[in-house]
């Protein structure tokens, strides 16, 4: 059931899932309006719907315009859409009018409140509270109603779930339900009328969910994500006051960006395109240099932006693992499947010629090696093996890191077999085992052969014995991913870490 919920919204990007559930959400509030569970009124929803995702959108054209940069659409319409639940709906024209303000201080932040091409505080949150400021309109959150969270939290979970930040929100919600909870207790109120208010009454899920998990706003790392989620849930639930300005959920959520640039902020990166070099029929390499040395750690992955006309469904900016050694300095790679059909990313993709430029918005995810001499055995199938590469590389070269690798790695033919070459010199002068499963033979020196197929538990017990011991790490298809995390714990290792990057 995993594999198949993986696999279905692994066809989308996380923008177009997250504008996607965005846009029914607005039409559930609509259709709620008019069963009359909502009392806006078809006309202010629609009027403050409309201005605010307009503004926004024109506003993100014009200041691209003058940047001469790409404006990314669905980045703009997401944001009118945040902007649009944050406020009241009316037809006040004074409340309209800072709901406008609101949508086009969103639009500009992302440009005019940037460091490097990266946009430092969420754009919707700064455009409230800078409008809460001017005294036309305040932000209340108002998909915080009972009859909004029967669609808010399906809604929610499943971009958590996409995002691979269910802990991260798991750690929001208990800091901040829990000490409003206490609060209110604390004031009086029944036990169980305080359990509900933090989700009937306040935006607990909508601020977790659509605002709090922004990628671009959030630390490289999980340990600083989570920290994070704790720091903000206390701002979200305690009061305080800053001078004049008294707290508010913009406010905690614009802190927690603030704290997020301070503890790393990832830099945008400008890449020149170097030219590309076929793994396999179905799987090429593409060679970047950038225009400042890249930090990042082998078996992290990348967003480039390829702005391009007629995007399909996978979007403008897609997330690859760098096939590269760290330590390479400015050079980069990418190793990319291209069966048939291709999305329209990767067809433009193919069609850049060498000195293009492209973007990249920054380094994510925690599938890295651990520090020390850990044994490793690392599951890889089909373009999966990309992560393995930038470790390997990693290893071989730092002789001071060496350790005991073990790599599995599954392929549907000596045709697919990717980084080949190599694989078999890696095997052969920095002693990685390699154990190969293939309908063929391979015949590389030093390496095994398993029966093709994903390999069992029983297969994985005899070709590694010492597999409790050893550091497993799987990266491939949600469907590999899902069979080797369950035949590496029956084979009897202790944890299976998934290469679960899903995109944003």
């Amino acid at each position: 059931m995993r594999a198949q919920l993986d696999g279905f919204l692994g066809r989308f990007t996380m923008y177009r899932l997250v504008l996607s559930v965005l846009t029914i959400l607005l039409v559930y509030s609509l259709v709620l309006d008019l069963l009359g569970w909502l009392t806006f009124g078809i006309g202010a929803m629609l009027l403050s719907a409309l201005l605010s995702v307009a503004i926004c959108t024109l506003v993100s054209w014009v200041l691209a315009k003058i940047f001469r940069v790409k404006a990314h659409l669905e980045s703009s319409l997401i944001t009118g859409l945040l902007v649009y639940f944050l406020f009241w709906p009316t037809l006040d024209p004074t409340a309209l009018g800072g709901i406008a303000l609101a949508a086009a201080l969103a639009g500009a932040s992302k440009f005019l409140l940037a460091y490097r091409r990266r946009h430092i505080f969420n754009p919707a949150a700064i455009g409230a509270f800078l409008v809460s400021l001017t005294g036309l309109n305040l932000a209340t959150w108002w998909t915080a109603t009972p009859a909004m969270l029967w669609l808010l939290i399906p809604a929610a979970l499943l971009v958590l779930y996409r995002s691979s930040k269910l802990i991260f929100a798991g750690i929001f919600v208990v800091v901040a339900a829990g000490v409003i909870s206490l609060r209110l207790i604390g004031s009086g109120l029944d036990p169980a009328t305080a359990l509900s208010q933090p989700f009937g009454s306040l935006p607990v899920l909508f601020f977790v969910g659509f605002m709090l998990s922004e990628p671009l706003t959030l630390p490289p790392r999980r340990y600083q994500q989570w920290l994070l989620a704790g720091v903000v849930g206390l701002l979200f639930s305690v009061p305080f006051q800053l001078g004049p300005i008294f707290s508010s959920p913009e406010l905690a959520l614009l802190i927690g960006n603030l704290l997020s640039f301070l503890l790393g902020q990832r830099r945008g990166l400008r890449l020149k395109f170097n030219g590309s070099r076929e793994l396999t029929p179905s799987s090429r390499e593409y060679l970047f240099s950038s225009d400042r040395p890249a930090r990042f750690a082998a078996g992290q992955y990348m967003e480039l932006s390829l702005p391009h006309r007629k995007a399909d469904l996978r979007g403008m900016r897609r997330v690859f693992s760098l096939t590269t050694d760290p330590h390479d300095g400015g050079q980069l790679a990418f190793a990319l499947r291209l069966a048939e059909p291709s999305s329209s990313f990767k067809k433009t993709l193919n069609t850049l010629r060498a000195g293009e430029v492209i973007s990249a918005t920054g380094v994510w995810g925690d599938f890295v090696l651990p520090r020390g001499h850990s044994p490793l055995l690392l599951l890889a199938a089909g373009v999966g093996i990309t992560p393995f590469m930038s470790q390997l590389r990693s290893v071989l070269h730092t002789p001071a890191e060496h350790r005991d690798v073990v790599l599995v790695y599954t392929v549907t033919s000596l045709e697919e077999f990717g980084y080949r070459q190599e694989l078999t010199e890696l095997c052969a002068a920095d002693g990685v085992r390699l154990v190969v499963c293939c309908p063929v033979d391979p015949e590389i020196t030093g390496a095994e052969h398993l029966a093709s197929g994903y390999p069992s538990a029983e297969q994985l017990a005899a070709a590694v014995p010492d597999i409790g011991i050893r550091r497993v790490y799987a990266s491939g298809s949600p469907a590999f991913v899902a069979h080797a995390r369950a035949s590496g714990h029956r084979a009897g290792a202790r944890k299976v870490h998934t290469d679960s990057f899903l995109g944003y």
